[in-house]
């Protein structure tokens, strides 16, 4: 019979820490997903192996988590070699199953190759025709399409809030420029005046001494 951890005793060690959210995200909620089915099974009073469809070559739910894992605490070799080898397999042979991978190698961040637009629009189309996915695969696909649309949705809020950012910038700098245009324009009316007073100044000095001297 399945055993439930409490939350007391789940623990991360090692590698795991550095592993990105997705990555952790999948493991805990196909996890739960396989052990709630297992329940189910057991107490209806059938195998498991009857639970679900039995789709040929289609990769265990294990294999797709073990290939994020090593994407994102691989090196950018590792990684650049991954994403290559997801990406040929999806052009060469278009399965769900090499389509559901390269979709989460799309969908994971810390990579060079990473692609949430791409990454959500193969996503939506493999949910659409779930008949040729596993559960696993479909939890799989699920999760990582809802993760993508969060980093989406912060991307653009992020790029709004830089495009407000800069517009703010643009407008003092603006200001400032004005600001300094009238400071320079009202420098010159007084260099201007003092000018004509300093002649004003002279004649009148001229005048004076011509009667002085008369």
């Amino acid at each position: 019979m399945l055993k439930v951890q409490s939350r007391q005793h789940l623990r991360i060690h090692g590698p795991m820490l550095g592993v990105a959210p997705i990555v952790i995200l999948i493991v805990l909620i196909v996890a739960l997903t396989a052990g709630c089915s297992q329940t189910k099974n057991w107490l209806q009073g059938r195998k498991t192996a009857d639970a679900e469809p039995v789709i040929l070559g289609a990769p265990e739910s294990g294999q797709y988590i073990s290939e994020i894992y090593r994407l994102v605490s691989g090196d950018p070799a590792t990684q650049a070699e991954i994403f290559a080898d997801a990406s040929s397999a999806a052009t060469l042979t278009p399965d769900p199953a090499t389509r559901l991978r390269f979709a989460l190698v799309l969908a994971t961040p810390g990579h060079s190759g990473a692609d949430a637009d791409a990454a959500q629009v193969i996503l939506r189309d493999l949910l659409s025709q779930q008949e040729l996915m596993t559960p696993g695969e479909i939890s799989l696909a699920t999760i990582s399409l809802r993760q993508v649309e969060e980093l989406i949705m912060l991307g653009a809020e992020t790029n709004r809030l830089r495009n407000e950012n800069t517009r703010a910038a643009s407008t003092e700098e603006a200001a400032v420029a004005q600001r300094m245009a009238d400071v320079e324009a009202e420098n010159r009316r007084l260099r201007e005046s003092l000018s004509e007073a300093e002649a004003k100044l002279e004649a009148i000095t001229s005048i004076e001494r011509s009667i002085r001297e008369q």
